[in-house]
């Protein structure tokens, strides 16, 4: 089927043309249009890629870590009735793991380092039900917390930065004090290190502590555990099964979900990401109109054309048609190349980053500084689709203020010099 005639002297102009001076600087221009929006678009695509996969990496890496759910007295006490509350969660249909565990805060030495420490006692046996940290190989190291033992296994940073490793002695102050009539002196408890962890989260593998709950809960002075981990079937659906579980717990308990845990980090992850947008959305604007330059330079060069066209029985609207059709095509032809380009760059960000970093002998994320030390990239047709719509529309409005002025030309006036 042939085309109408406005789409085939659309896309001639859009080629180079007479291979003239001056056509020539247009279809340069033109191109680099062209250039301008492919690179616009293909930098959105990467960037908010690489911001997707970051998030995604450190939730993921947090919540091998960090429980979806977490059930807990007020005060930091023990839960009245630990075995109750473990019933009534479970048998909620989203909940498909439990496990109890104290939580408390304490200082870890070793002869003159000392470093700050978050402890969480844990029961080797069910910690597998909600944790990716006592499952596979690191499983069996968890396995060495024995009640009574006073054992503990340390995240692989905290080890590194105390000298420690397995077999080793650290000492365990912990705040709650005995008061003696020299006053209130810190309870202090040597450990055994029974091995190491490591999450791939540095915030957690360079302060937390693991030991058995009931040896946390003699040295914290607990009865019990203070609180319940959950683990769900679907982690997106955490706010609303809090909010469930709230009206089915009995007694004076609180529920934590981890996007409250960690509220801070994921809202500024949300606000950077939007202004990102903005801001390279406003790169594709800037490319987009310069085909405002382009389609004008076009249209007082092909005057007489246009004149010719009027004069064999073209309409003004056909004339415009013409020219929205060049524009177009330019910011088609842009943003599909920016679209492969970038997704191309998107999914292949894991072997491009580290030969660049490789050949400047540099890293891009140090994992003390950002939690990751690789550059991760997600691709989602949620940020793909707006990206590519928007650089065509934008394209697309560029054209029409030329395209009017092309429709507006008078054929005698531009045949009377030819």
């Amino acid at each position: 089927m042939q085309l109408p005639y406005e789409w085939q002297i659309g896309w001639r102009y859009t080629r180079a043309g007479r291979a003239t001076r001056r056509n020539g600087f247009i279809s340069f221009i033109s191109g680099v249009s062209m250039l301008g929006i492919c690179l616009g678009v293909a930098a959105l695509i990467i960037v908010l890629s690489v911001m997707n996969g970051f998030q995604k990496e450190v939730r993921d890496r947090m919540l091998s870590v960090v429980s979806h759910i977490e059930v807990f007295a007020p005060n930091g006490q023990a839960l009245p009735d630990v075995a109750l509350t473990l019933q009534e969660v479970r048998k909620h249909p989203e909940v498909v793991g439990a496990a109890p565990f104290v939580a408390a805060q304490a200082l870890l030495a070793r002869g003159e380092d000392m470093k700050g420490a978050m402890v969480r006692g844990i029961d080797p046996a069910q910690e597998g039900q909600v944790s990716d940290v006592a499952t596979g190989e690191q499983a069996t190291v968890l396995q060495r917390l024995q009640p009574g033992r006073f054992g503990v296994v340390l995240g692989l940073e905290l080890a590194r930065a105390l000298g420690v490793r397995e077999g080793d002695k650290v000492t365990l102050i912990a705040p709650s004090g005995q008061v003696t009539p020299a006053g209130v002196v810190p309870r202090l408890k040597q450990m055994e290190v029974l091995g190491t962890f490591e999450s791939g989260h540095y915030e957690y593998d360079s302060a937390l502590v693991l030991l058995h709950w009931q040896d946390a809960a003699r040295i914290f002075q607990l009865e019990g555990p203070t609180g319940v981990r959950l683990k769900l079937t679907d982690l997106q659906d955490a706010p609303r099964v809090t909010q469930e579980l709230s009206r089915m717990l009995s007694g004076d308990l609180y529920l934590r979900d981890w996007t409250r845990q960690n509220r801070t980090w994921f809202a500024a992850v949300q606000v950077e990401k939007r202004m990102m947008f903005i801001i390279l959305t406003l790169i594709v604007a800037v490319a987009a109109f310069n085909l405002v330059s382009t389609l004008v330079m076009t249209v007082t060069d092909k005057r007489s054309d246009i004149a010719i066209l009027r004069t064999l029985g073209a309409s003004p609207r056909s004339i415009m048609a013409i020219f929205v059709v060049q524009g177009s095509l330019v910011g088609v032809i842009g943003t599909l190349l920016g679209l492969g380009f970038g997704l191309l760059v998107a999914f292949n960000i894991d072997v491009i980053v580290p030969a660049i970093e490789h050949a400047l002998h540099t890293s891009f994320l140090p994992k003390d500084i950002y939690l990751i030390s690789q550059m991760p990239s997600e691709p989602q047709a949620g940020d793909i689709v707006p990206i590519t719509v928007i650089s065509i529309v934008l394209a697309f409005a560029a054209t029409l203020y030329p395209s009017w002025r092309a429709s507006r030309v008078h054929p005698a006036e531009a045949l009377r010099y030819e």
